[in-house]
């Protein structure tokens, strides 16, 4: 592998797949190579690089998952009957809200089964890193008529 993927593995690490994969999407995008006497050589030679490189990017995941650890976002929305929101909560407004709050996430990090439709509190999971996550608290709030633009 050249480059970590959450689904196979870490950057440096030899593992199988099919060959249609391997064919067709990896080796053109060039996120791996096959299994050569020189490909082992190369990655022989590379693996103290390597090995920095993880343990930085895990220390970068550690510490945003440190800085995420009990954080509590609020998120005032419009809503109807039954406390039932107008539209819903995605993982955008759930990134927009922590940019706000001075933490850089990628929305994609945020890890919603669905998204959220009613007022209340709801545990969020947030990926920091490879085989890395943080648990938020979102607390949804009904918007006041103040808060309207």
């Amino acid at each position: 592998m050249k480059e970590t993927i959450e689904t196979l593995g870490q950057e440096g690490e030899v593992v199988k797949v099919k060959p249609g994969y391997a064919r067709n999407f990896l080796i053109p995008k060039q996120k791996a190579v096959l299994v050569t006497k020189a490909s082992l050589a190369q990655l022989e030679k590379e693996k103290q690089a390597i090995a920095a490189r993880l343990a930085e990017q895990k220390k970068q995941a550690e510490g945003l998952a440190a800085q995420l650890a009990d954080k509590v976002v609020t998120l005032s929305k419009r809503v109807g009957e039954e406390n039932r929101l107008f539209g819903s909560v995605t993982n955008n407004d759930i990134a927009l809200a922590l940019q706000e709050a001075g933490i850089i996430v990628d929305k994609k990090t945020v890890i919603l089964s669905e998204p959220i439709k009613t007022i209340g509190e709801f545990a969020v999971t947030i990926k920091t890193g490879y085989q890395t996550t943080a648990s938020i608290q979102v607390q949804v709030v009904p918007e006041s008529i103040g808060d309207a633009q």
